[in-house]
C-alpha cells in the first residue's frame, strides 16, 4: 500500500490528517508488510530467526504473519496509524489476562512448521524472561511498535504511542504498559512518553532494556 502513494514530508502532513483506529482485515496484510521492513535489521529478531542463513527473509515473514493472525483472532488490540487509507504505523498490543492456552497451543504448531523450532523456543523463552522481570502482574505488553520506514523521522512514532497508551490507561485491568527495546535510538521515544527503565535483558548475546509505563490516572474535569 504504502509504496504506491508519494511519500509524507514535514511539508505536506499535519496532526489534523493523521487518525489512529483498530486494524480492519483488510488491513493486517499491509500490516505484515510494514512490520517485515520495520524489523528486518532489529537485532533480536535477526539472532532468533538467523539472518545470517538465506532463508532468514521466509522466517521472519512467517513468523509476522503468525503473529499478526494470533493477534487477529484473539481480539488483540492492533492500531493502525492512517493518513486517509494510507498506513503509515502499526502497534500490536497483548491485554492482560489474556486466555493463551488453547490459541498458545496453535500458534506453537504453525509457528514451528514456519520458523522452525529453534526460533520458536527461543520467541518462547524471551517472552517468559520478560514476563518474569516485570514490576507488576497485570500489564498491557507491546510487541510491535513501527513505522513504515518511507515515513520515519516525522514523529509519528509518539502518535502511535499515544493511542497505546490511552487505551492502557483506559482499562481497567491493567497497571501499565511495558515494552522490550533492542536498539538505543528508540529509547528516546518511549522516554519521552513515560516509560521508564526496568531491567537491561540479554538473549543469546543480544542486550534489551525492558521499559514500563505505569497507567496514567485519568485527569479530572
Amino acid at each position: 500500500m504504502t509504496s504506491d502513494v508519494n511519500p509524507l514530508t514535514l511539508d505536506n502532513i499535519s496532526a489534523a490528517m493523521l487518525s489512529a483506529a483498530m486494524l480492519s482485515a483488510e488491513d493486517v496484510k499491509s500490516a505484515g508488510s510494514l512490520l517485515y521492513l520495520s524489523y528486518y535489521d532489529d537485532p533480536l529478531f535477526m539472532k532468533i530467526f538467523r539472518a545470517h542463513e538465506s532463508d532468514y527473509e521466509l522466517r521472519l515473514r512467517a513468523a509476522i504473519r503468525e503473529e499478526l493472525t494470533t493477534f487477529w483472532h484473539a481480539q488483540q488490540p492492533m492500531i493502525g496509524l492512517f493518513n486517509q487509507q494510507q498506513l503509515l504505523g502499526v502497534a500490536c498490543l497483548t491485554e492482560p489476562n489474556t486466555d493463551n492456552g488453547e490459541r498458545l497451543w496453535h500458534w506453537r504448531l504453525k509457528m514451528l512448521l514456519t520458523a522452525g523450532y529453534v526460533s520458536t523456543k527461543q520467541l518462547l523463552e524471551k517472552e517468559q524472561t520478560i514476563h518474569s522481570a516485570m514490576p507488576v502482574e497485570q500489564y498491557h505488553m507491546l510487541a510491535f511498535l513501527a513505522v513504515s520506514p518511507k515515513h520515519q523521522a516525522l514523529g509519528l512514532g509518539h502518535y502511535l504511542l499515544h493511542a497505546v497508551n490511552s487505551i492502557v490507561d483506559k482499562s481497567p485491568d491493567s497497571a501499565g504498559v511495558g515494552v522490550f527495546v533492542t536498539l538505543d535510538k528508540y529509547k528516546s521515544l518511549f522516554t519521552d512518553n513515560h516509560y521508564q527503565n526496568v531491567e537491561e535483558l540479554s538473549f543469546d548475546n543480544v542486550s534489551g532494556y525492558l521499559m514500563f509505563r505505569p497507567k496514567q490516572p485519568a485527569l479530572s474535569t
